[in-house]
């Protein structure tokens, strides 16, 4: 039997796309589905980028997003489920935590659905007060009129 060689890694380029895929379609009900083409859009805007790979399978992944310095929001917390309960999922956003990009940052957030116990072990609290979302904002009506406004300001 192999012995395990888990590794974290941060650089975006070294992420298989196709096994990124995989591991949130069997790991994460609310991602799967997305496409390799999404996905990449996603990392390429997204800072820091965490992988978590046992010798070459991806077992792990998260990423964030920030302005660096007055608010972040971590996405994309997975594990594979063979790999889940070994402490991983915790040292996983302790590392996003921890990276330069995030370091300085006055509040992070995420969303979760069923695991605000293991994020509240971690040290994050239940924010119900400011969480809003707006759905599917390429379809909305007034979206024409704004890019109009904006492509007549840039003097086109």
């Amino acid at each position: 039997m192999n012995e395990s060689q888990i590794q974290f890694n941060d650089r975006k380029s070294e992420i298989d796309l196709y096994q990124l895929q995989e591991l949130l379609n069997v790991s994460a009900f609310w991602a799967k589905g997305r496409s390799i083409e999404d996905l990449g859009i996603a990392i390429a805007n997204s800072e820091p980028v965490i992988s978590v790979c046992d010798r070459d399978r991806l077992i792990g992944f998260a990423r964030a997003t920030s302005d660096g310095i007055y608010r972040a929001t971590i996405w994309d917390v997975v594990i594979h489920p063979e790999y889940q309960s070994s402490g991983l999922g915790s040292n996983l956003v302790e590392t996003v935590l921890s990276h330069p990009r995030m370091r300085r940052v006055e509040r992070i957030y995420l969303m979760t659905t069923h695991q605000q116990g293991f994020y509240e072990k971690i040290g994050f609290q239940p924010n119900t007060t400011t969480t809003m979302v707006l759905h599917n904002l390429a379809n909305l009506a007034f979206i024409p009129a704004i890019k109009d406004q904006l492509q007549e300001s840039l003097g086109g």
